[in-house]
């Protein structure tokens, strides 16, 4: 079984503390930074399954961020849930628009998170594989239906 690895971002070291022994305790890897700018850069040199993001940070916040990550293609296929204590509807929607998969508030029903978290990671691990025969030519498509139900078909190779 492959062990998940989950970066936890958030400038507070209580619950960072709390946040990666939850997910310890549960078999994650996890990594551990204070800061979007430290995510961005932990997530290139080492990239995640799944990151946890709080909002309210020094320098560049959680929704600036998880932007970020959704919107560079490298990176966007990346399953980030928004984990702050902000709590206004505007917020929740904000987060989603970002391109969060989710948004839960601090303090944090520990059940909940950990099912988000599996039911998240089994969707980003359900691929699917159609091969298309021509003769000596083939095409296969790659698909995935994600927690955001949003079918996303791309070209895996021509030959």
């Amino acid at each position: 079984m492959t062990r998940h690895s989950i970066l936890v971002v958030d400038d507070s070291p209580t619950d960072r503390h709390f946040l990666s022994e939850l997910l310890l305790s549960q078999g994650y890897h996890v990594t551990a930074v204070d800061n979007g700018e430290a995510a961005l850069a932990a997530i290139k040199s080492n990239p995640p399954h799944l990151v946890i993001m709080d909002v309210v940070m020094p320098g560049q916040n959680g929704f600036q961020a998880t932007r970020e990550i959704t919107r560079d293609p490298a990176t966007r296929s990346l399953p980030v849930i928004i984990c702050t204590s902000k709590n206004q509807e505007t917020d929740r929607i904000w987060g989603i628009r970002q391109g969060a998969r989710d948004f839960m508030v601090k303090p944090v029903d520990q059940a909940l998170l950990l099912q988000k978290i599996a039911t998240i990671l089994s969707n980003v691990s359900a691929f699917q594989v159609l091969k298309i025969d021509f003769g000596n030519w083939y095409v296969k498509w790659l698909w995935r239906w994600d927690a955001m139900c949003d079918l996303s078909w791309t070209v895996a190779s021509l030959k």
